[in-house]
């Protein structure tokens, strides 16, 4: 990746988009990046769509700005596809990850992206429902992110969520974490 990496997840509250970029953005410090992570609210309620955003990069960061060109993309909600342009200021050489079961090819043709584009897809809710107990996609999110988006390793995911989470989790409930994210990993698909 290039010496700027930004990430824009879109989710509805409650899925937990500002709590996995602010675990991205510990991953990311972790391995020698500058980081900034701030989540975007509209209508402040649960399931409402929300972005949140992570900046990355190997010198200092000045720009303070919503990411309008992001990097990478990920898509918690599938369903905000459909009324949200997910794709808008991505590069020829970004990368989309939408939890769902679509397939990938399909994805990208759906949504008019080049060839260039890498398109990931993971059923995140089903992995974090047998996982954690939970359908709250963010942790496994992030283990298909660290298998495609070259940022932050498997394990350096791993470690921040257990920084961020081990204080605030049941034991059993981190646990279910590092399953999700490493099921992610292992099962996402893209094209």
């Amino acid at each position: 990746m290039s010496d700027m990496v930004e990430v824009r997840w879109h989710g509805r509250g409650g899925q937990g988009a500002k709590t996995a970029s602010y675990i991205l953005a510990v991953a990311a410090a972790e391995q020698g990046w500058q980081v900034q992570a701030f989540p975007e609210y509209g209508a402040e309620r649960r399931g409402a769509p929300m972005k949140s955003y992570v900046r990355m990069s190997h010198g200092p960061l000045r720009l303070r700005s919503a990411v309008q060109e992001p990097s990478v993309v990920v898509v918690l909600d599938g369903t905000l596809v459909a009324g949200e342009h997910v794709a808008a200021g991505v590069p020829a050489d970004g990368l989309i990850l939408l939890n769902g079961t679509e397939d990938p090819a399909a994805l990208k043709q759906r949504l008019g992206l080049p060839d260039t584009v890498k398109v990931g897809v993971v059923d995140a809710t089903t992995i974090a429902t047998e996982t954690i107990g939970r359908p709250i996609p963010n942790t496994p999110m992030l283990g298909a992110l660290a298998k495609l988006g070259d940022i932050v390793s498997l394990q350096a995911a791993e470690a921040a969520v257990r920084k961020t989470l081990g204080t605030k989790l049941a034991p059993a409930v981190v646990e279910g974490n590092m399953q999700a994210i490493q099921r992610a990993y292992e099962e996402v698909k893209v094209a």
